[in-house]
């Protein structure tokens, strides 16, 4: 018994010490490029399956050699950044904002298509906006309108307006922004893209001209029947081995894309660099999960807000089986974030708006 009992111990040993090493490559995968390495930059995603698979081995060696129980311990601390980065916990999440400060939201409006829910889409997500009442409003696929046109409402709510238009013979996009402030100049960031991009937007903020950057990078590109394939995987609708195959598929395209998400991060990142002497917000949507390359890169020097300033998961992307916090809100050190968080009960779009309240922590 005490042979069978050592044996057990030991392979527990190896496998704990095994979801160890898999909790931090999947943990710290968001510093490998995806151009290099494009399937193993989505590692990322799987981050709660390693965090929960460790998490699971406590108890394990709580029952069966409990002085076995700092393999897991170990593991989860020297995975904290990235976990925190997913998960965070600020006690102080949901304290009252600064009565002085900037506002801001992030919001893919999907067209001001209602999200199949809503007729009068535009004047739903108006009047949501309204109520708000942000200082600055960076949308992405700022156009159109079911009941309506949507850009051309939001100049009812604000009075600098501006939205760049991306298009292709397929896809058209448009990001823009609606702000109390005076737009001095827009520009916009060179990326390879047929339909997505970032646009600089210098804000007269009081004294302060303010950059504000607005992102909408590159797409998954998955179709919808593509979607409803993937779900079906996830409910067990489809044979094991038509499965693997389609997951594989899935995984082969979304890697191709992250690796274009690459270029544009690098992009935005260096825009940041050579305009450390001015205030920036940056926000939009990535398309990439907070453990990414391309997260990581844009918030090499910015502090992302929810990380800062919110709790828990923030899933800003709705769609079933793609639950994610893929809408970010990042600024320099000229702020700080007091409060972020993913507003989930406004349903008129694919994702969810994603707000921060900003204060002034230094002089310019």
């Amino acid at each position: 018994m005490k042979v069978i009992k050592n044996i057990l111990v030991g392979v527990l040993t190896g496998a704990s010490v095994v979801t160890v090493l898999l909790l931090l490559l999947v943990g710290y995968s968001d510093r490998i490029d995806p151009v290099d390495h494009p399937m193993l930059a989505c590692l990322g995603m799987f981050l709660p399956f390693a965090v929960v698979a460790n998490i699971l081995f406590i108890p394990i060696w709580v029952i069966f050699k409990w002085k076995r129980v700092w393999i897991p311990v170990v593991g989860l601390v020297l995975a904290y950044a990235p976990i925190r980065t997913y998960f965070p916990i600020n006690f102080n999440a949901d304290k009252e904002p600064p009565a002085e400060g900037i506002k801001v939201v992030s919001y893919n409006v999907c067209g001001f298509g209602g999200n199949y829910k809503y007729e009068q889409a535009v004047d739903t997500v108006a009047g949501y906006l309204k109520r708000i009442d942000a200082d600055i409003v960076c949308l992405q696929e700022d156009m159109g309108g079911k009941g309506g046109n949507g850009f051309e409402k939001m100049k009812e709510l604000y009075p600098y307006n501006d939205t760049i238009h991306f298009s292709n013979d397929v896809i058209f996009n448009a990001i823009g922004i609606h702000t109390r402030y005076p737009i001095i100049r827009k520009e916009r960031l060179p990326m390879s893209s047929r339909s997505n991009g970032a646009i600089a937007y210098f804000l007269q903020v009081e004294e302060d001209t303010v950059i504000v950057i607005n992102n909408h990078l590159e797409s998954t590109h998955l179709s919808t029947e593509e979607r409803n394939r993937y779900q079906e995987v996830l409910k067990g609708e489809v044979e094991r081995d038509s499965a693997e195959a389609e997951l594989w598929y899935i995984l082969k395209k979304l890697s191709l894309h992250m690796a274009d998400r690459a270029i544009q991060a690098r992009t935005v990142n260096e825009f940041v660099e050579t305009h450390s002497d001015y205030p920036i917000i940056l926000c939009g949507d990535f398309n990439d999960t907070p453990i990414s390359f391309t997260r990581h890169t844009i918030a090499t020097h910015l502090n992302d807000c929810f990380v800062s300033a919110g709790c828990g998961l923030g899933l800003s992307f709705n769609r079933k089986g793609f639950n994610f916090r893929i809408d970010h809100i990042m600024c320099s050190a000229d702020y700080k974030p007091v409060r972020c968080f993913v507003d989930s009960e406004m349903d008129a779009s694919d994702h969810y708006p994603i707000i921060c309240w900003l204060k002034k922590v230094r002089n310019q």
